[in-house]
């Protein structure tokens, strides 16, 4: 017995229908999955972050500090050095030839010439006496040089006032001026190394210089008992009336 179709349930007739259907509902579900927008994942993602940064921020931080590193080991001492101290006789004796000395040149050795000692006027002992003074008999030391320099400059400036002329050319040109000069008196009493300290005029330097060397002899001053040469300096004014 052959089966027959119910013509109500046959759907050969509506399969083209069906399949039409079924890519209409496809083609809709590849669209929208393109046109989907993950939107609340984003928010849900960034909502994670913040909750794991507030987690962060509330977790301690520990940091240890590393150990620094142990010092070097100290250098080894230095090697101590035994001084040993040896005992050593020497045998052996030395000879010295004997030398000719008739046939070596004798060395002649010159005497040095004493240089006469120049004290300071200031710090000598004992003042020159002029000839005409007398030495002072006080008892301290000071007061008897001191006396004895009066005496002395007394002498000096009287000789010169005795022996003083003007230069010529001096006194026509009018020229006044203070002349002072510096000499020793040596160890025997004799003025030498005369010279002009200060002063301007040729002419009257020259008769100051002159007026100094004629200074007699005198009695030189002492050191410590024994005649020493001395320093000493002198103004000579000249002047015009």
């Amino acid at each position: 017995m052959k089966p027959k179709k119910n013509p109500r349930y046959d759907l050969e007739k509506k399969r083209y229908l069906l399949f039409y259907f079924g890519l209409f509902i496809s083609l809709s579900l590849v669209v929208f999955a393109f046109a989907y927008n993950p939107s609340n994942n984003s928010s849900s993602n960034e909502l994670e972050s913040f909750l794991m940064d507030e987690d962060m921020e509330d977790m301690p931080l520990d940091f240890k500090e590393e150990p620094p590193p142990p010092p070097p080991p100290p250098p080894p001492p230095p090697p101590q050095i035994q001084v040993v101290e040896l005992d050593v006789e020497i045998e052996e004796e030395v000879e010295f030839d004997e030398v000719d000395t008739e046939d070596e040149e004798e060395i002649e050795f010159e005497e040095e010439e004493e240089v006469d000692e120049v004290i300071d006027f200031a710090v000598v002992e004992g003042s020159p006496i002029f000839p005409g003074c007398k030495p002072s008999k006080k008892s301290s030391l000071s007061e008897r040089k001191e006396e004895d320099k009066q005496c002395l400059n007394r002498g000096i400036m009287k000789h010169i006032k005795k022996n003083f002329e003007y230069p010529k050319i001096a006194k026509e040109m009018g020229i006044q001026e203070k002349i002072y000069v510096k000499f020793v008196i040596d160890k025997t009493g004799v003025i030498t190394d005369v010279k002009v300290l200060r002063g301007e005029d040729r002419y009257l330097k020259e008769e100051a210089m002159r007026l100094v060397k004629s200074i007699p002899n005198m009695t030189p001053a002492n050191q410590r008992g024994k005649p020493v040469g001395v320093n000493y300096t002198i103004p000579i004014n000249f002047m015009l009336n």
